[in-house]
């Protein structure tokens, strides 16, 4: 049986013809569509698709599993405002059926199944997210459950009838589990079959995901060639790293940048990356055109700094999800913060006190500075706790009643509290 993750699985009918010059407007198309992507499949399948001249019709799924989108999410949904500006038709799907169940992708256990209230709260969340960087007018929102609830039993059956389950564990997640004698619920198969036939549903011409769902999107292909369908082409992009630069971005791991955190974070965290990961950063995120980007690069092999680079891409950013005007204030915000100032307009914290005195963790606890009290601890040990600029080393320390004093904690966290 042949693997359906083995490229040479997939056939089109075109592999064999000889490649024909591409008209300059297909070739720039493609090499858009190509930009920063892991995969496609199958190129001369899109090319032809392409040659039509007729919108695609472009699929993305999405499972609301987390209210909050970072950066990581938003490298295929910056490439669906590309094909959106290629004038190709999107369709955001939002699965709140198949969130239900939980992408097994990756996992080595099986997840706890959200229930109809988180799935629909976080869904509330995604459109008005997306949307700083999709053009509405231009976006179709749709929800599998539409189709998939339509489905029924006698539907899930024939579906589940399509693929057999040595298929199913030809997944390297399922394969893994199945070898280490970890438990694989029935509902967990379903997933990538109901993926797939969301693209049924949808006639989807090209489906986007990152390169951990293969074979899931592959499945779509499957699907649409068994229901009579031209297949779907997929594309594949990578997964970003996160500001570790090694582990993929994630909330769980803290090294996230999330598109709702505030301007001044999001600038100074991307400012924190590495050079060498600021180029991988711009490549998935920023929407400057390849020549802009070529010119980048040869400016800072020409010595330009590479820090000018990322100063005008953490802009880019920070102007995408909160305004131009919160970009320039984010900038000044971080040249005062390299210069050991104080930013303007930090929050003010009034503190209630019972005694006459407080202790500097407890007091930078309830101010929002830090989360606990031993993060407090620690953060002085290392010497990352200031009071009016000035560096605190008493761990022990005691701010009596009717003070004033800026605090910091870290180079981004500042607080005027107000001992009251």
């Amino acid at each position: 049986m042949t693997k359906l993750t083995d490229p040479s699985a997939i056939t089109s009918p075109s592999a064999a013809l000889p490649d024909a010059p591409l008209s300059p407007e297909i070739s720039q198309a493609l090499a858009i569509i190509k930009r920063g992507a892991d995969e496609l499949l199958i190129e001369q399948e899109l090319i032809s698709k392409l040659q039509s001249g007729k919108p695609l019709r472009v699929k993305a799924g999405f499972d609301p599993t987390a209210p909050d989108l970072h950066l990581g999410h938003t490298v295929l949904i910056n490439k669906l405002r590309q094909l959106q500006d290629l004038g190709h038709q999107i369709l955001f799907l939002i699965g709140d059926f198949t969130g239900m169940i939980g992408d097994p992708t990756g996992k080595s256990a099986t997840r706890p199944p959200l229930t109809v209230e988180q799935v629909k709260a976080n869904a509330d969340t995604y459109a008005q997210q997306v949307f700083k960087i999709l053009d509405p007018a231009k976006t179709e929102i749709v929800f599998n459950s539409r189709w998939l609830t339509e489905l029924g039993a006698a539907g899930m059956l024939k579906l589940a009838a399509s693929h057999t389950v040595a298929r199913m564990l030809e997944r390297d997640d399922f394969s893994k589990r199945f070898k280490g004698n970890q438990p694989i619920a029935i509902h967990e198969f379903l997933y990538p079959l109901l993926q797939g036939y969301d693209s049924v549903a949808l006639q989807a011409d090209l489906e986007l995901g990152g390169t951990d769902q293969k074979f899931n999107l592959l499945m779509g292909r499957e699907l649409q060639k068994q229901a009579g369908q031209a297949q779907q082409c997929v594309l594949m992009m990578p997964l970003l790293e996160g500001l570790d630069g090694v582990n993929k971005m994630s909330k769980s791991l803290g090294n996230y940048i999330g598109i709702n955190e505030p301007p001044e974070t999001i600038f100074a965290k991307l400012m924190s990356i590495s050079d060498e990961l600021m180029w991988r950063y711009i490549d998935l995120l920023s929407f400057a055109s390849l020549e802009t980007i070529a010119s980048w690069k040869a400016q800072v092999a020409a010595g330009e700094n590479p820090r000018t680079i990322k100063v005008g891409f953490a802009q880019e950013v920070v102007a995408r999800f909160h305004g131009q005007a919160a970009a320039e204030k984010a900038l000044q915000d971080f040249q005062t913060r390299a210069k050991g100032g104080i930013p303007d307009d930090i929050p003010a914290v009034t503190l209630t006190l019972e005694g006459d005195q407080l202790g500097i963790s407890q007091c930078l606890k309830q101010a929002g500075l830090v989360e606990s009290t031993s993060e407090a601890l620690r953060a002085i040990q290392q010497g990352g706790v200031k009071l009016d600029s000035v560096k605190v080393d008493d761990k022990q320390l005691m701010l009596t009643k009717g003070t004033t004093v800026v605090a910091q904690v870290g180079k981004r966290k500042f607080a005027k509290i107000t001992l009251a």
